[in-house]
């Protein structure tokens, strides 16, 4: 039968499908239908290519008759496939998505897809309707009503936009060891033991542990960066409180910089880190000393990505902490060599966020002064 459709390529026509099946990322059945014809102009039987190829004789015909019928283009093209007509006019898609951003029924605490569809039946005549329908509809709205994300919402204001500025310039600073811009934050971390003893991997078998455990309480991990050299810190304590956000500021000062006049601290707003934590802790000739080294800036509310030891918190628990830990001890040793290791490699945060990106980024979120 393909007989009738007589494949002869010019030679920019063979260039052209050359061109194609050496390189670049196209469709499956498009390269397909280039070998197709690549080989029936060569004298290629169509029994040899669908061997070959792996096709069916429908598919070799069909290639045939477009290229002979139209054109290369054509026949290297998708034919158009017919489909079962659209449940959903226009209108009623958009009023499942009205529907679907809506509060759910009393009673409910969100929407899904059978509630949907009910109520889909109910506002248009349709008799039925599947929640697969209602699925793809939404999917292709980039809708999943039945899932939420929570965040914090800042307050853009004029005192949210001085704090971010005012971290985002320490951060481009040139380094001055004189005066060290240090990250600072704390991470409550669960001990977790195990009930029964996990069963080690070998060849063919993950390992395998319990989904029973045991809680044995929590510590506190301390987190210190500097922002301008490859150093970090990590102290472990039983609390937070004002006493161990004190002394951590006198280890800053009499430990870890020694010899630095001013050390610029980068924190979020939890209430012990204030000047006031080192007077309750110390007395005040101590507390003194302490904070004139000491030059605290605090990033704006709901804004700790602005904290750049937030990601070595992330970069501590996923390198180290992810598994279960049941002692404090356990984890005094796996933190300390994690922090030797990674000191050792020099590996610093790379901060990209500047104050220019800021302003062109959140330019809607700055207050509008009136000049």
């Amino acid at each position: 039968m393909s007989i009738k459709f007589c494949v002869d390529l010019s030679q920019s026509e063979r260039d052209q499908l050359d061109a194609l099946l050496s390189g670049g990322r196209h469709a499956t059945r498009k390269i397909k239908r280039a070998q197709i014809l690549l080989a029936a102009h060569d004298g290629v039987s169509d029994e040899v290519i669908a061997a070959t190829l792996k096709v069916s004789g429908s598919t070799i015909y069909r290639t045939r008759r477009r290229f002979v019928e139209a054109n290369l283009e054509g026949a290297l093209a998708e034919e158009p496939r017919p489909g079962v007509e659209r449940k959903l006019s226009s209108k009623q898609e958009a009023l499942l998505v009205a529907t679907a951003c809506s509060k759910p029924p009393p009673g409910r605490a969100r929407w899904t897809l059978e509630l949907l569809a009910d109520e889909m039946v109910r506002l248009t005549d349709h008799e039925e309707l599947s929640s697969e329908t209602v699925r793809r509809r939404l999917a292709e709205n980039h809708l999943k009503p039945w899932r939420k994300d929570m965040w914090c919402i800042p307050k853009v204001d004029g005192e949210y936009v001085a704090r971010m500025e005012d971290v985002l310039d320490l951060y481009a600073e040139v380094p001055d060891p004189q005066r060290p811009v240090v990250c600072f934050d704390e991470s409550p971390t669960q001990l977790i033991g195990e009930v029964r003893e996990p069963i080690p991997a070998k060849p063919g078998q993950l390992e395998r542990y319990d989904c029973e455990y045991r809680r044995n309480g929590t510590v506190n991990l301390f987190v210190f960066l500097d922002v301008h050299r490859p150093w970090r810190r990590v102290k472990v304590t039983d609390r937070r409180t004002n006493r161990d956000f004190a002394e951590c500021m006198r280890e800053l000062v009499d430990i870890d910089y020694p010899d630095a006049p001013i050390i610029r601290v980068v924190m979020d707003n939890l209430s012990t880190h204030s000047a006031g934590a080192l007077y309750d802790a110390f007395p005040a000739p101590e507390a003194r000393r302490v904070l004139k080294r000491l030059q605290f800036h605090h990033t704006p509310k709901h804004a700790s990505w602005l904290n750049m030891v937030e990601i070595e918190i992330g970069v501590l628990r996923s390198q180290c902490l992810d598994r279960r830990i049941d002692d404090k001890k356990t984890i005094l040793a796996e933190v300390a060599a994690w922090q030797q290791r990674r000191n050792a490699e020099g590996a610093q945060i790379k901060w990209m966020f500047t104050t220019n990106k800021a302003r062109e980024k959140l330019r809607k979120a700055y207050p509008v002064n009136e000049s």
